[in-house]
């Protein structure tokens, strides 16, 4: 495997024989957990950007190689959209009081963020239809993790008032 297809198959992920989006987020949620424990939130966001920006470079050169777009298998896309949803998720449940928080920010974030990209609604559906190359495959995630991250945050605030 080549470090092209191990990066945008974030590790093999992406080609399980099935549901690898949601594969891949839920890898990808376990990693973000794992270094949220080891870094603080603002390093998490630059590594998100830079596997963002690397993943729209890369996936431009995978689709040209491959003649495809938006392979089943690139999953890099899902880990940049679970990171963003997570870490508005998180940063809501460090500032709430009740017990539990954090592992409904947890639950919230990777629901809402598959429920956004699987939807597709709005201008995420359009951006995955219309955009082509890396910009239209990281795209469609990028909006769904900012989406379901707002929701995490509507959702995480809902339950503080009732709890």
């Amino acid at each position: 495997m080549t470090l092209n297809r191990l990066f945008i198959t974030f590790g093999g992920s992406g080609l399980a024989p099935k549901a690898p989006g949601t594969v891949g987020s839920f890898t990808a949620l376990i990693v973000g957990i794992a270094l949220l424990q080891i870094i603080p939130m603002q390093t998490f966001f630059m590594i998100t950007l830079l596997i963002t920006v690397i993943g729209i470079f890369e996936i431009n050169k995978y689709e040209k190689i491959t003649n495809t777009h938006d392979d089943k298998s690139i999953v890099i896309d899902e880990v940049s959209g679970m990171w963003i949803a997570l870490m508005f998720a998180i940063a809501t449940a460090e500032t709430i009081s009740y017990d539990y928080a954090y592992e409904i920010a947890i639950i919230t974030s990777f629901g809402a963020f598959r429920l956004f990209d699987i939807w597709k609604p709005s201008i995420i559906g359009t951006i995955d239809r219309k955009v082509k190359g890396g910009i239209g495959v990281m795209g469609d995630d990028i909006v769904a993790g900012i989406a379901g991250g707002m929701l995490s945050v509507i959702l995480l605030k809902i339950f503080n008032i009732i709890l």
